[in-house]
């Protein structure tokens, strides 16, 4: 968690005032626990919420202007409320400019100006969603200083239609929802089409979730999620023929799916299909073994999770499968996978405590060795959704 007093000294130092002015939001980055390429095909995800993520101090200013800075780049903008057009040269402040453009499209116009200072604690390009936290933390500070609801549902469905229509990235749902409405010591069973969700209780007891940043940047993703989006369509196609109303390879039982694979010409396409329907299976497992605290169980499919992303989906590449390959090594490991779109990003992993100080030792070794990358390590809990943080804590 930010130190909010030095926070609020620089704030003031920044941009003037008083320090009791100033109020304190704070909205995690999260992690998919196992779910990977499913939503966009109506199955179901497994995110969890942070305990770090980003705080946000923002204080309302009498000249209508609104000032966006943050303590990790340094760029700043000052502009008018009213002049909230994107533009590529305001970097970073692109985000919650565009949370300001969707309220004002939601009929929530700005009665007055602000100050805003960022300070984040994801690192940026992580895969653990960077964007999505600035979003939410502005949409619910905002509708909180306005005397507005703060329904999290509604500002997950803003905050992602801001950063695709606005921002201009095609993001599914998932990593704004789980930002916003995450609970401690709970991971969230979404079903990415209609928003259902259940909070499933994630009893980690001596084991601890750490997240390996591979440092690779992820240069593949778009052009091989479009591609993947694709294959996906043409399963769909293809098993029209025995399935008619067929739109969502998700809305198919893996019986179903064994029954009619061989309607699917392309063998490619048929694995990319495969990947999807025993993936989403896997979620639904997962929600049961975790139902009896059996955490070796969910560590088994993390791992069949990965190894499907790898021999089926094809979206790891040689970093991602060495970090695991790696991390798989460590005693006292009960699972490992990639977490994100794929091609670079993160690994999760269920390691026991007293393992992790190896498990960095070694992975980070190994990892380097084979890569010529050096990783970053973050030993997380599950943590809340976003919220107002009182009296400096």
């Amino acid at each position: 968690m930010a130190d909010v007093t030095s926070l609020k000294q620089r704030f003031v130092e920044r941009f003037g005032g008083n320090a009791s002015d100033i109020s304190v939001f704070q909205a995690p980055g999260r992690v998919n626990l196992i779910g990977e390429h499913t939503d966009y095909n109506g199955g179901a995800v497994f995110p969890a919420a942070l305990t770090f993520g980003t705080t946000l101090l923002i204080a309302p200013r009498q000249d209508g202007r609104l000032s966006f800075a943050s303590t990790n780049f340094p760029y700043s903008l000052e502009i008018s409320a009213d002049d909230i057009a994107y533009a590529d040269e305001h970097d970073w402040a692109n985000y919650p400019k565009g949370i300001v453009w969707e309220l004002a499209r939601q009929g929530v116009g700005l009665s007055q100006g602000y100050s805003f200072l960022y300070h984040g604690e994801i690192p940026n390009g992580s895969g653990l969603s960077s964007s999505a936290s600035i979003e939410v933390v502005t949409a619910y500070a905002l509708l909180t200083l306005e005397g507005q609801p703060t329904d999290k549902i509604a500002i997950a469905r803003w905050s992602q239609h801001a950063e695709n229509e606005y921002i201009g990235v095609k993001c599914g749902i998932m990593d704004q929802f789980a930002v916003a409405n995450g609970r401690k010591d709970h991971a969230i069973l979404l079903d990415c089409d209609t928003l259902d969700y259940t909070l499933v209780p994630f009893r980690s007891g001596d084991y601890k979730i750490v997240i390996s940043n591979t440092n690779k940047r992820r240069g593949l993703v778009d052009s091989k999620y479009n591609e993947r989006r694709s294959e996906c369509d043409r399963a769909v196609a293809d098993l029209k023929g025995a399935v008619p109303d067929l739109a969502l390879l998700g809305q198919l039982t893996p019986a179903q799916f064994e029954s009619h694979q061989r309607l699917i010409e392309n063998d490619t396409v048929r694995r990319r299909a495969r990947h999807v329907i025993e993936e989403i299976d896997r979620v639904k497992q997962s929600m049961a073994v975790l139902g009896q605290d059996d955490l070796a169980a969910f560590g088994k499919l993390m791992n069949a999770s990965h190894d499907s992303l790898r021999d089926l989906y094809e979206v790891t590449g040689k970093e991602l499968d060495a970090m695991v390959d790696a991390a798989r090594r460590v005693p006292g490991v009960l699972g490992a996978r990639m977490t994100g779109a794929g091609f670079g990003g993160c690994t999760v992993s269920l390691v026991h405590r007293d393992s992790v100080e190896r498990f960095k030792a070694d992975v980070g070794r190994e990892y380097e060795a084979k890569t010529g990358l050096r990783a970053d390590f973050y030993v997380c809990d599950i943590g809340d959704g976003v919220r107002e943080i009182k009296g400096g804590a």
